[in-house]
């Protein structure tokens, strides 16, 4: 079944179930400042709040479209009024639309289903690149410095992302969460028998070992 990453900034995006219509799977998940916190396989869609916590909406908007993982994401800006100028300053930011709040489950269902009604759906991006890194998601191949590295397909996904969160310390559970395998529950230490196999892939690869152990807190992926 193919899915269909929706992302919402506000608490929403925490307490929605997934909506299955069409063959097609609707799962929902928040937006921090850094963008997503897990691997985002297939289209996404991203409802920004104009008035956010952190930082405001148009900034988020641009960095969205600044950053590898979400460039090719559909935005939509929810505005708190109707205002023009609001409007404008979206479309300039990088938005592709706007709607007013405040967001509910059906809003949200009923703006994705009838733009891709529409075709202007967005596929997820099709190549990451980190430093030496090169991913390839449509040929699931990923090279260091133009050699292949030979991944079974989990080891494959774990590589993306953490390269996609460079120079960051991911706990196993940050990385068990991020490769969506949650259910059924997996202990913590399976991520050291996965990290121990994508080293051993890395460094086959002429990588050496890019991938640090920080002491009683996790792993980072260092880009030199």
């Amino acid at each position: 079944m193919d899915v269909v990453n929706i992302f919402v900034t506000g608490d929403l995006g925490e307490s929605l179930e997934d909506f299955v219509h069409d063959h097609r799977r609707f799962t929902f998940d928040r937006l921090g400042p850094d963008g997503p916190r897990r691997l985002v396989e297939g289209p996404m869609w991203a409802f920004v709040d104009w008035v956010l916590t952190d930082l405001a909406g148009l900034e988020l908007c641009r960095r969205l479209r600044a950053d590898q993982r979400t460039a090719d994401a559909h935005v939509t800006m929810v505005l708190e009024e109707d205002d023009p100028e609001d409007r404008r300053r979206a479309l300039r930011a990088g938005a592709d639309d706007y709607m007013v709040g405040p967001l509910t489950r059906t809003a949200v269902l009923d703006r994705v289903l009838a733009l891709q009604s529409r075709g202007t759906e967005r596929l997820a991006p099709r190549r990451f690149d980190c430093g030496a890194l090169t991913i390839d998601m449509a040929a699931l191949q990923a090279r260091w410095a133009g050699t292949p590295i030979v991944l079974r397909p989990n080891e494959f996904r774990l590589l993306r992302f953490l390269a996609e969160n460079p120079g960051r310390v991911l706990t196993r559970e940050d990385l068990i969460a991020g490769l969506g395998k949650r259910e059924p529950a997996i202990d913590e230490r399976t991520v050291d028998v996965w990290i121990g196999r994508l080293r051993r892939a890395i460094k086959a690869a002429g990588g050496g070992n890019p991938l640090r152990t920080v002491r009683s807190a996790g792993y980072v992926f260092d880009v030199n």
